[in-house]
């Protein structure tokens, strides 16, 4: 697919997401404190005064650096966000993600999603319904936030804007190859548990698997999962996947890893897309960590 016609899928993808601010409006960042936790600092900051994130960076590290945006996930445990970043989740390994990713020089910014963490108080379903009401989607504003938190990193003095990745786990994986199709500023995207082919979830009777957050009306009509994540082409994708996680059925991975290879393929970039099963449910085991790792040591 050639530049101008992804340029157009993507403004197409984004028209989806319902009516959303404009995003060339100014961004303000307040930084509220400074933390400091084990071998790391922790910004606390509040961006556009509605966001509330972390960005957490290594003591010992100078100049500019390259920057992970870490995307919460879901579970259910919406009191917690940002903070699993630096307490993970029970289905993440137990070193916070914070802690791993500033041992290897790296800053790191996550984000509190609408409903979540700070910014919890209406339920899920309450906020689905009325912005859908309104012409909002949820998962829109989700993305748009995520993006104006891409546009806070590239406007740091300390970040190279160059080497920006994106990672996250279930809705934080979605979040990761959602974010990297629609802008190419991220370098890499990887994701854990996050890979939902919709029609095959839709014949295993599998939406009730999942929360509200996610739906974006009229998408069908227009893109299958692959055919966003091939928006993502030829930069480096890593997608580690679960063979018995019932929220991301077996068949739809074999369908996702067939036509994204053939997409890289055909783009000549067949050694940046990696589909890695594992034969585990909805969790991050110990061989999904080092994968991670060692994917952002080799490639950013």
């Amino acid at each position: 697919m050639n530049e101008t016609l992804q340029g157009d899928r993507r403004a197409l993808l984004y028209s989806l997401l319902g009516d959303l601010p404009e995003r060339s409006n100014t961004l303000s960042c307040r930084k509220v404190k400074e933390l400091a936790v084990e071998n790391y600092m922790v910004e606390v900051i509040w961006i556009n005064e509605v966001i509330p994130a972390y960005f957490a960076r290594s003591r010992n590290v100078s100049g500019k650096m390259p920057v992970v945006m870490f995307n919460h996930s879901h579970g259910g445990n919406y009191h917690i966000g940002k903070t699993e970043l630096l307490h993970s989740s029970t289905y993440l390994q137990s070193e916070s993600y914070a802690k791993a990713l500033t041992d290897l020089g790296y800053g790191v910014l996550c984000m509190d999603m609408i409903g979540f963490g700070e910014r919890k108080g209406k339920t899920e379903s309450e906020l689905f319904k009325e912005m859908i009401w309104k012409g909002e989607v949820l998962w829109g504003r989700m993305v748009y936030d995520s993006l104006r938190g891409l546009d806070y990193l590239v406007e740091r003095e300390d970040v190279d804007s160059s080497r920006i990745a994106t990672l996250g786990m279930s809705m934080g994986g979605l979040m990761s190859w959602w974010l990297a199709a629609l802008d190419t500023r991220i370098r890499i995207c990887i994701d854990i548990a996050a890979q939902v082919e919709a029609n095959t979830l839709i014949a295993c009777r599998g939406l009730d698997h999942h929360g509200f957050y996610s739906y974006v009306p009229g998408l069908l009509k227009y893109f299958q999962t692959s055919e966003i994540q091939s928006l993502i082409a030829p930069r480096h994708h890593l997608s580690l996947v679960g063979t018995d996680d019932k929220l991301t059925p077996l068949a739809g991975l074999d369908i996702i890893d067939d036509e994204l290879k053939s997409v890289y393929d055909k783009a000549g970039f067949s050694e940046c897309w990696k589909m890695i099963r594992y034969m585990c449910g909805h969790i991050e085991t110990s061989g999904m960590r080092e994968d991670v790792l060692m994917f952002l040591k080799n490639h950013l």
